[in-house]
């Protein structure tokens, strides 16, 4: 509930601060007091569109804080989290917004910047006014279902509901996705078997990219080794250098062996003969090794032209499917997989999308039965709270007056995650005139006498919003029916905190705590407002004001403290 209201520089309020109390608060003044400005900067702090003749003159910005009580487990901290605003239910609640002369609002939860329709969605959970001017839920037809469901206690039915409602569209949009899926793949059938052909054709190994290229690595590397040692061998071949060594080493060989010189073994000449045949005999020797070395080597450095090939036609075919495929060589199998997979999908296309449908049609079989109960649930309440409200009317000078719940079965494509009704509360104000939504027929007062009717007679059974302001319920009215609307009042504050602006004694009689709103004038200054909290004297003074207007006389005193007493 409110616990504490602020109101800095807003219209002609220079600064007021209220504390509130449970129960049925009166707000009662001299008319054009300014109780109207105070329910307007409620509703700036509740998400109302701001305007710049909010601001009091010669003020930079007007600014209002609210501060609420709220129980853990309310609806609002639900709304809070999903906005991201960090708050504790064990602390206070509190709601500003500044509105400056120049640029636009802001608004704050907690200290936490917020927009102005976030503040409204918040204010919708906290605080209800109805009344001639003020934007009032019972003008929403979506909330006259919100009604019905908190009188008839459908917690469990809706939550049972949203399940299936929430089943049944997973199962649609999956169902839709599979259908879409499987036509796309049934266009594309032929290229995709197509392709898959071609990579079950390659054949594919794992890492065989990365092996062939290291085999035309070794392929090249061989032809060049072998190209070399033929260059080699080729060079010594042609010069003849063995046959040459060979002529030269056999004719110092002849020449040692020769009698002329072995008469001279051991001479100088003799053993420089001697070491020069022995070193061509060796260089004979080791040319004929090395020649012998060189074509052995030739042999095997001999590259196997067809090995290359066959390795870099692979090759080609591979790197040529990854570019068709997008992909690189060792992509190709998952690339096959994936196709396998699509074509396999093609295949059993017929079974996965009638496997798909069979699971929509029996999650719309158990939606459709929660949401049959839940509107069995809402005809039944429908009927109950009509009759009780009808009953409150008589007593609220709106007895010709009827009213009904129109329960309206949705087409299932108009349903939504709270049922399958459209709901809206119909009057008749004239009898004959025939039945009308509420929100075109009813007038400000009558609609918030309709607003009191309905809150009074679900009083015991209605969660949600704690806290209910009436703006002028008693309009047009006065007597037993003033002395009704009062005691409906006060009964509803045994449930709700309420606060309501009335200009009849008979209400504000019936208040548990009354505030005086007046204004004051100065000169040519617009003049300024304060509210005051009655004390016992002063509230029967005020309650004889308005009885006997600006003279109050003695008889108007007593009738006041005979209205107080009850």
């Amino acid at each position: 509930m409110l616990t504490a209201l602020s109101i800095f520089d807003f219209v002609l309020i220079r600064h007021l601060s209220l504390d509130a109390g449970s129960g049925f608060t009166g707000l009662t003044g001299e008319t054009g007091a300014g109780k109207s400005i105070i329910l307007d900067a409620i509703g700036m702090v509740l998400g109302m569109r701001p305007a710049k003749r909010f601001v009091r003159a010669g003020a930079e910005k007007a600014v209002i804080c609210a501060e609420f009580d709220v129980p853990a487990g309310h609806p609002v901290w639900a709304v809070l989290d999903g906005f991201g605003i960090v708050a504790d239910a064990s602390e206070a609640l509190i709601l500003k917004r500044l509105i400056p002369a120049r640029g636009g609002a802001r608004g704050f939860v907690n200290g936490q910047p917020v927009t102005g329709s976030m503040l409204a969605e918040i204010g919708d959970h906290l605080v209800e006014v109805h009344g001639q001017h003020a934007a009032s839920n019972l003008l929403k037809p979506s909330y006259h279902r919100d009604i019905l469901d908190r009188f008839a206690g459908n917690d469990r039915l809706l939550a049972t509901y949203r399940s299936k409602w929430s089943d049944l569209l997973a199962a649609r949009t999956a169902h839709q996705d599979i259908v879409a899926e499987t036509e796309a793949l049934r266009v594309a059938a032929a290229d995709l078997r197509a392709a898959l052909q071609d990579l079950e054709d390659l054949g594919l190994v794992p890492g065989e990219a990365d092996k062939l290229t290291a085999d035309r690595a070794e392929c090249l590397q061989a032809e060049r080794i072998g190209g070399t040692v033929r260059e080699a061998l080729s060079t010594l071949q042609g010069t003849e250098a063995d046959a040459a060594i060979a002529a030269a080493a056999g004719a110092l060989r002849r020449l040692v062996v020769s009698p002329g010189i072995q008469a001279a073994a051991g001479s100088m000449l003799f053993d420089t003969l001697q070491g020069a045949t022995d070193s061509f005999e060796r260089a004979s020797i080791e040319t004929q090794e090395a020649v012998g070395a060189l074509e052995r080597l030739s042999v095997l450095a001999m590259g196997d032209d067809r090995a290359l090939e066959a390795v870099e036609a692979r090759l080609f075919a591979l790197k040529a499917a990854a570019r068709r495929h997008r992909t690189d060589p060792d992509g190709l199998i998952d690339v096959r997989d994936q196709l396998r997979a699509q074509v396999g999908q093609i295949d059993a296309g017929d079974a996965r999308v009638e496997a798909a449908r069979q699971r929509e049609t029996e999650a719309a079989a158990r939606w459709r039965h929660a949401a049959e109960m839940l509107s069995r649930s809402r005809r039944a309440a429908g009927k109950r709270l009509q009759a009780a409200a009808q009953k409150e009317l008589q007593a609220l000078h709106l007895g010709r007056a009827k009213m009904r719940f129109s329960i309206v079965p949705l087409e299932d494509s108009d349903a939504d995650s709270k049922g399958t009704d459209l709901v809206e509360i119909e009057v008749e104000t004239n009898p004959g005139g025939g039945f009308g939504p509420l929100r075109t027929i009813a007038s400000g007062g009558e609609l918030a006498r309709f607003s009191l009717a309905l809150k009074c007679a679900a009083a015991e059974a209605e969660g949600g919003v704690a806290t209910v302001i009436f703006d002028e319920a008693d309009q047009g009215v006065g007597g037993a029916v003033a002395a009704a609307i009062g005691e409906r009042l006060t009964r509803l504050g045994e449930a709700r905190q309420v606060f309501a602006v009335t200009h009849s004694p008979q209400v504000a009689a019936a208040a548990s705590i009354q505030w005086r709103i007046e204004k004051h004038t100065s000169g040519k200054s617009l003049g300024q407002m304060r509210a005051t909290v009655l004390d016992a004297e002063a509230r029967l003074e005020e309650i004889a004001r308005m009885l006997a207007g600006r003279r109050v006389t003695p008889e108007a005193r007593a009738a006041a403290e005979r209205l107080l007493e009850g």
